[in-house]
């Protein structure tokens, strides 16, 4: 333990880090500059075009509305011609000009700005994923301390680093690259690889890696990857692969946007082309035609998909859920198999004293064993040293002052305590005598049930015990259970922690099937497994660690309130007020959303069906058309906008 866990680098020193990245401002997109201008104008044209005021005041900020609003993706739309594509934004831009040559310019202009704000959304999460996948490169420091053949140190590159090197890690600075420890002693907080809560010891032998941070004690390790081939430069990679893998989702859409948009460009201009071969008034046959694209243009489509899955994802925000998109929304309702990481998910992430174990004969009791150890860890800040520390104010118990304090790496601390020797760490170091065999049997029986074993000698001699672990969330096991009925499948536990710790945290959550000691790249092997299988994973997790895994799986969620920045970037939701009882309601919401959506499909189908049908066999009055079209609008929009009761939050059971 140590009382320097967090010391910080000195300026210029080796073993910094890189310089903060700096995210990608949401207006420094055109996209997103476009879409709200499109927007503010289309707001300023509404009031004077309800209110029947002259076409002077609103006509020149609807032109201008579709202007910025429709140039990009009409621009975008004219290069995908020349390459024999037609893309369906394009169409969406003549269908709103269509319906303005016809009078009907406030719904050209709807269209334009829901097109222009879906687009400046999807280009903000790009942006903002490349952002996060570019700021993990930044947890590995950007120099290192390697030792030259005659021992003399020089201060170089991390990335100019290769196998072989040998480098110098002192207390407080982050590891420059992968390796084995070849001399040394110090505690190491890894948990933005492997997710640990509590720093591990490295000794002679133990593998470390880079950007993990170097609590005490100072370490020579030989490196032996190159930088591209460290675990942090393969979680990048990781993240960036999985994240290709859902290509083929947006692919499909795209054949399905193609389709669409061909057989209603082929449908108009025949609607307004062969009526003309054969002498038709070029008038009222162009009215047609016009009123053709109004009744079939994708309105009601596009509103029987959105409102219900925007209003989801306002009742999700107001209960602490952030959910990306509404393609998330929509993703998370299939889901039929659960993945939960450990610390920080399950867990609260933070360790705390669980058991105090007076030794038979000594004399202090539960709460005069907890005084001592707290004055001996007082001036520690080693996690387990303020786990100590909490429980006993947590008691209300008066902690003295020490004296002489000193610690030792992969030992413990040793202090003068109201003139007593108390020294609090590994029971296999401090334990000697008979009564230690006593103590080594106790921390053995506290190992099996994964806790971290603390031993406390008063003035040489054994007096008790501590059990340390990361507790369990209160709502955990209700979650647990709910998410079983909800997906038919108990969930699986994927961690990085220690086989012990993980099977007891499962054992208390109602979990069967665990997988321990998992690196990222093992994650991402489970995750896939599980969907070979034929599963929808929705995988939930925290750190770093599980970053790749959220972009592998169907759908990621990340635990806001301890999670990492990568994982709340790669996640597609976020539990921002960090409540795990949150899962079940937002897989429910999920599946009635989809449902909803659904019924405004038949709803909206059933409309266009009949409209378009109307005008190609009779003659669909214009009023009665836009009527129509804008009937269905409304229908499926006041659809969607049940979820915004609390009622579809509270959904009572657990059937989806």
């Amino acid at each position: 333990m140590s009382s320097t866990l967090t010391r910080p680098t000195p300026a210029g020193a080796a073993g910094r880090t890189a310089p903060p990245r700096r995210r990608t401002r949401v207006f420094a997109l055109p996209e997103a500059r476009w879409a709200a201008a499109a927007l503010l104008l289309f707001l300023a044209a509404l009031p004077p075009y309800l209110a029947g005021a002259p076409a002077w005041a609103w006509a020149p900020l609807f032109a201008l509305t579709y202007a910025t609003g429709g140039w990009e993706p009409g621009w975008a739309g004219l290069r995908a011609l020349r390459e024999k594509t037609l893309d369906v934004d394009l169409l969406m831009v003549v269908a709103a000009l269509g319906a303005a040559a016809i009078g009907q310019a406030l719904d050209g202009a709807l269209l334009i700005v829901i097109f222009a704000t879906s687009g400046a959304l999807e280009s903000i999460a790009t942006a903002r994923t490349a952002d996060s996948v570019r700021g993990l490169l930044d947890l590995a420091p950007a120099t290192a301390t390697r030792l030259a053949g005659d021992g003399t140190e020089e201060t170089v590159a991390a990335a100019d680093l290769t196998a072989g090197d040998v480098i110098l890690v002192r207390p407080g600075e982050r590891i420059g690259g992968d390796g084995r420890v070849l001399a040394g002693t110090g505690e190491v907080d890894q948990a933005t690889i492997t997710g640990e809560p509590l720093p591990v010891t490295k000794r002679e032998g133990d593998e470390v890696f880079a950007g993990t941070l170097n609590g005490t004690g100072a370490l020579r390790v030989r490196v032996e990857r190159e930088p591209s081939d460290s675990v942090i430069a393969r979680i990048v990679a990781l993240v960036e692969e999985a994240s290709r893998t859902k290509a083929p989702t947006q692919l499909f859409i795209e054949k399905v946007e193609q389709r669409y948009s061909l057989g209603m460009v082929a449908a108009t201009l025949a609607l307004f082309l062969l009526p003309l071969a054969f002498g038709a008034d070029p008038r009222s046959t162009l009215l047609r035609a016009m009123t053709f694209m109004i009744v079939a243009s994708p309105c009601a489509v596009v509103l029987a998909t959105m409102p219900p899955l925007l209003s989801a994802i306002a009742t999700a925000g107001r209960h602490g859920v952030l959910v990306k998109s509404a393609v998330v929304m929509e993703r998370l309702g299939q889901v039929d198999r659960v993945a939960l990481d450990k610390t920080g998910t399950l867990t609260e992430g933070t360790p705390r004293v669980t058991r105090i174990h007076p030794l038979e004969g000594s004399d202090p009791d539960e709460d005069a064993l907890l005084r001592w150890a707290a004055a001996a860890e007082h001036p520690s800040e080693h996690p387990l040293a303020r786990a100590i520390v909490d429980a006993a104010r947590a008691r209300g118990l008066d902690i003295p002052p020490a004296e002489h304090f000193d610690s030792a790496p992969g030992t413990g601390v040793r202090a003068v305590v109201q003139g007593r020797t108390v020294a609090v760490g590994s029971p296999a170091r401090l334990c000697g005598d008979r009564t230690g065999h006593r103590a080594l049997a106790v921390a053995a029986t506290l190992a099996e049930e994964g806790h971290t074993a603390v031993l406390i000698t008063l003035d040489g001699r054994p007096i008790g015990l501590l059990g340390i672990a990361d507790r369990l969330r209160e709502e955990a096991a209700a979650t647990v259970a709910a998410l079983t009925g909800l997906t038919g499948a108990a969930p699986v536990l994927l961690t990085g922690d220690n086989p012990r710790a993980a099977a007891r945290t499962a054992a208390e959550a109602g979990i069967a099937e665990v997988r321990a000691g998992l690196l990222p790249q093992d994650k991402v092997a489970a995750v896939r497994k599980l969907e070979q299988e034929g599963r929808k994973v929705l995988l939930v997790g925290d750190g770093v660690n599980d970053a790749p895994a959220l972009a592998a799986a169907h759908t990621g969620i990340a635990m806001g309130r301890v999670g990492s920045d990568l994982a709340l970037e790669t996640a597609d939701a976020v539990v921002v007020r960090d409540e795990l009882a949150t899962l079940p309601a937002l897989v429910r919401l999920s599946r009635l959303s989809r449902r909803l959506v659904v019924h405004n499909l038949v709803i909206a189908g059933a409309f266009i069906t009949a409209l378009v049908a109307w005008d190609l066999a009779a003659t669909l009055p214009l009023p009665l058309g836009v009527a129509g079209h804008e009937g269905s609008t409304v229908i499926v929009g006041l659809n969607g906008l049940r979820l915004l009761r609390e009622a579809a939050w509270r959904q009572d059971g657990t059937r989806p």
